[in-house]
């Protein structure tokens, strides 16, 4: 027969190790994959880690880790586990689940468990020249002609210029200013240079700090200009930047955060119910996260997370049926 003393310090001991488990447990660990220290998006995901703590009363706890980019966000899908959520354009996930572009030598299986689970601020593209000669801050693309226009090298943003540039036959008409992107702002101070190319979310600090020094233009393109790129179009509202007082008709690169299946439903339904329900606290704070709106999940490649799908059909959010 079991010593009544020894059976009783035995259950205690056990309940104590069952709370302590459960203490354990009670914090969800997510790694969020986005970008590289200092640059906005990595200020995005700090800004969305605490969001989420905050929201979550500490149940969901993201950690950040730098990243040197999209692709290699998709990339460490192949050798990820657990609770892990990543940033990437659409169109790497297409090109990831296919087997093409970037991943066509280097295919993993696990590609195909990737799943959606919200967007975030796009890569906006910015055309910033100096002066306000229209009183709105506002100019048309083929006004960018007989100008010196710093676009960059190696990024999206100055392979978009380019490809624009070539696109509307301003090859002859804008003189390509050779310097890096970085040095844009000053250079334009300085009149250095008439204008700069930038893509980023908006408002962008370059664009804004740029705007509080001297008067500035943004290019608003029109609706067959747009078109014309393929590109998923973006309008930057009246009054973003200082100066810039009508809307401003402009192409963007859709970012969103992706996760994969090992991710457990409660967990993504969480996450994604605490990113909306957050949304608006968190543009209070930084105006980017004001650009977020439900239309942009169609932007969206391959499929939401169940998780994420359960929250918004009980938020009524209208899906479309290649996601589900």
């Amino acid at each position: 027969m079991p010593h009544p003393v020894r059976t009783t310090v035995l259950l205690l001991a056990a309940t104590f190790l069952g709370v302590g488990s459960l203490s354990v447990q009670a914090d969800t660990r997510v790694t969020y994959k986005s970008a590289a220290s200092g640059t906005a998006y990595y200020q995005m995901g700090v800004e969305l880690s605490e969001s989420i703590k905050s929201g979550t009363e500490g149940d969901i706890v993201l950690t950040l880790e730098e990243s040197q980019g999209s692709v290699q966000n998709v990339m460490e899908v192949a050798a990820r586990t657990g609770n892990y959520v990543f940033t990437t354009p659409p169109g790497l996930i297409e090109q990831a689940l296919a087997g093409e572009g970037v991943f066509a030598e280097r295919q993993s299986p696990n590609f195909q468990d990737i799943r959606g689970l919200f967007p975030i601020p796009a890569i906006t593209m910015h055309w910033v020249v100096a002066g306000s000669e229209s009183g709105d801050g506002v100019i048309a693309m083929n006004e960018l002609a007989g100008q010196e226009i710093l676009i960059g090298r190696g990024t999206f943003g100055a392979r978009e210029a380019e490809r624009y540039i070539g696109l509307f036959d301003l090859g002859d008409e804008i003189e390509v200013a050779n310097a890096e992107i970085d040095s844009g702002p000053d250079a334009l101070k300085n009149g250095q240079i008439d204008g700069f190319v930038t893509a980023s979310s908006f408002p962008t600090p370059n664009v804004i700090e740029t705007a509080s020094s001297m008067p500035i233009s943004l290019v608003s393109m029109t609706e067959e200009q747009i078109a014309k790129t393929g590109a998923t179009p973006q309008t930057i509202p009246a009054d973003t930047y200082p100066g810039v007082k009508a809307d401003v008709e402009t192409t963007s690169l859709p970012v969103i955060a992706y996760t994969t299946t090992q991710m457990d439903d409660d967990t993504a339904y969480t996450l994604t119910k605490t990113f909306w329900e957050r949304r608006d606290a968190m543009a209070e704070e930084s105006p980017w996260w004001g650009a977020i709106s439900p239309d942009m999940i169609g932007n969206m490649a391959g499929t939401l997370h169940p998780g994420a799908l359960r929250y918004y059909e009980e938020a009524d959010i209208e899906i479309p049926e290649s996601l589900r």
